[in-house]
């Protein structure tokens, strides 16, 4: 069986958030199903989206764990956006976050290249 998750971020003003989310992403997205959404495909049936609801905006809060943070959150920074948070846990996770022009929270998340299985220690 099949499974897709889609996770929404309300937003307001939808033009701006579409703007925002492409350089955050470093990509257009992969469709826009209406006028008041777009569709970013994060991995293989894993979806973030946002959509134009100003009664809900800026309450969002996804988290992505990935294999490639430090990678991914250099492009971030240099497509011009910087993280408005780290924060690193005992288990050697890290969580970067970043917010969008109406305070959704949107962040990534990844173990230290040291604490990976197979970088020299037991699995």
């Amino acid at each position: 069986m099949t499974l897709d998750l889609f996770a929404g971020i309300p937003v307001r003003d939808y033009q701006a958030a579409l703007r925002w989310y492409e350089q955050l992403f470093g990509e257009k997205p992969s469709f826009i199903p209406n006028d008041v959404e777009a569709v970013w495909e994060l991995a293989e049936h894993r979806y973030v989206y946002i959509v134009q609801e100003p009664e809900r905006a800026g309450n969002a809060l996804v988290v992505s764990f990935v294999e490639d943070l430090r990678e991914r959150v250099a492009a971030i920074t240099r497509r011009g956006i910087e993280p408005v948070k780290r924060e690193t846990y005992e288990n050697g996770v890290t969580k970067v976050i970043y917010e969008d022009p109406e305070g959704n929270e949107i962040a990534f998340g990844g173990m230290a290249e040291d604490q990976r299985p197979g970088n020299g220690e037991p699995t």
